[in-house]
């Protein structure tokens, strides 16, 4: 089992969560990052660092983002590993801001 960036790091990209990673697991789209689940080692040390609550645990996904499952293990080969950190989006679409 892996961890599973969701819909609300949409158009925010905050990138507290790469650099605590310790097996580097983390991709970035144009939009979001993805995590890798084939090297993810479910260690949960990217959560709390999520200021917008985008990143669950692949059994707690919830319903209406389960799609994002499936685009983290599509999308994260297809992207460029990230490993530090970076200025946020911060995009219209952000769900959240850090405070």
């Amino acid at each position: 089992m892996a961890h599973v960036v969701t819909k609300n790091c949409y158009d925010c990209k905050y990138t507290d969560c790469v650099v605590v990673c310790p097996v580097e697991c983390f991709y970035e789209g144009e939009k979001m990052l993805y995590i890798n689940p084939d090297e993810c080692i479910d260690c949960e040390a990217c959560v709390p660092e999520c200021p917008v609550e985008a990143i669950y645990h692949e059994e707690n996904v919830p319903d209406d983002m389960k799609e994002y499952i499936e685009m983290n293990a599509e999308m994260a080969p297809k992207c460029p590993q990230i490993t530090e950190k970076k200025d946020p989006l911060e995009g219209p679409e952000c769900v959240g801001r850090k405070k």
